[in-house]
């Protein structure tokens, strides 16, 4: 295992087939006033591919990305893309920060500085933190597994030994939302001795956990929570069904057409943000875009939403996570978890019910969340016996 430095270039041949597809889509009909109701809302959707054709710059992007220090590992077959930023402080904590789906890395682009230098944006330079965050294998500038069973167990092992054997951390903190989350919790639950604590924005739809018990040992906070899982599944879960059992057919439409892509990512961006039902409340034309060129310039799209079916394959059971676990839950955020659930299974220390945001937590609440982050780590830092 070697740490590389990297800078994405994306070549000029990949930017003209782009354009050319932007130039030429077939768009399907619509029903009058549909909206959003059946899926993502055609008008929109031109709108933003007339944005991405004619006006969206990627290089300007591409450079605010590079701006960054980010570097390759190879780890177990697979090549891993990171950032790693020093902390500016008298004792940074060391922390990996896992992303989700349909986001890449860039969930957690504009809380890095808020992290590694506190102290600028008003904080404390005590709560400095050297923040690392990888691209999911198979997601963005990571290489895409070229075998089965790479589900969020095996890269908990892998980000294991990104932070020690490749970066020398001895101890480390670790925060993560959507699948994130679910690393994170891995890492926790077979890695507690190299953990100084997990932050969570949530614990996975956790209906199918609940389902293994009886009624009669479930609260009422519990059942409920059962009830309106079970609802949100049936009617917001599709996603789910194709890409935990049928992610190849899927990505042949997505890998191929940069409107279908575009489409199937920002309908979750919508559903799951505080948002409104209006993304420009929070996300401007170009954040959309370049989290969509992520997918886009790497052809990634298939092997991510085949993490999914690796998920629901191949996962080994999760028991409980002893290490300190702080979980801030945002008001608009996917059926946040039953109190009384997660403090049978969490050593929770920290409780946070947040004001505003939804499920992409640090794109939506930056300021919120790092504040959160800080809050969680500052009285566990005693324990922050780390080398580098």
């Amino acid at each position: 295992m070697t740490v590389e430095r990297y800078h994405i270039h994306v070549s000029d041949d990949i930017l003209n087939d782009l354009q050319y597809r932007l130039e030429h889509i077939r768009w399907p009909e619509q029903l009058e006033d549909a909206g959003w109701e059946r899926g993502t809302d055609l008008d929109f959707l031109k709108s933003l591919v007339a944005y991405w054709r004619d006006q969206y710059d990627w290089r300007a992007q591409e450079s605010k990305l590079n701006r960054f220090s980010q570097f390759h590992s190879y780890i177990d077959g697979i090549d891993v893309h990171f950032v790693h930023e020093r902390g500016k402080g008298p004792d940074p904590m060391p922390i990996i920060l896992t992303h989700g789906w349909p986001d890449s890395y860039l969930r957690y682009e504009k809380i890095i500085p808020l992290l590694t230098d506190p102290a600028h944006y008003g904080g404390n330079a005590e709560d400095s933190f050297d923040v690392i965050v990888p691209s999911l294998p198979g997601f963005g500038f990571s290489s895409r597994p070229n075998r089965p069973g790479i589900n969020n167990f095996v890269v908990s092992q892998m980000w294991a030994k990104l932070m020690t054997q490749e970066l020398g951390y001895n101890k480390f903190a670790a925060a993560g939302g959507d699948m994130g989350s679910g690393v994170t919790r891995y890492l926790a639950a077979h890695y507690p001795e190299l953990l100084v604590g997990i932050h969570l924005t949530d614990v996975g739809i956790i209906n199918s956990l609940m389902a293994s018990q009886n009624e009669s040992d479930l609260s009422e906070e519990e059942l409920q929570y059962k009830k309106k899982a079970a609802e949100w599944i049936a009617g917001e879960g599709g996603y789910m069904s194709i890409q935990s059992t049928k992610p190849h057919t899927l990505a042949y439409g997505l890998s191929d057409s940069p409107a279908g892509l575009a489409a199937w990512i920002i309908e979750k961006l919508r559903a799951w943000s505080d948002c409104k039902g209006d993304l420009s409340q929070r996300y401007s034309m170009d954040e959309l875009l370049t989290h969509i060129m992520i997918y886009w310039v790497t052809n990634t799209i298939g092997s991510a939403a085949n993490r999914y079916y690796e998920n629901s394959h191949s996962l080994p059971p999760l028991g409980p996570i002893e290490v300190p676990t702080g979980l801030a839950l945002f008001p608009e955020d996917i059926l946040p978890p039953p109190r009384s659930w997660t403090e049978r299974h969490f050593n929770v220390t920290r409780w946070t019910t947040m004001p505003s945001g939804g499920h992409f937590t640090a794109m939506e609440e930056p300021e919120a969340m790092a504040n959160e982050i800080r809050a969680f780590y500052r009285p566990l830092r005693k324990q922050n016996n780390h080398s580098v």
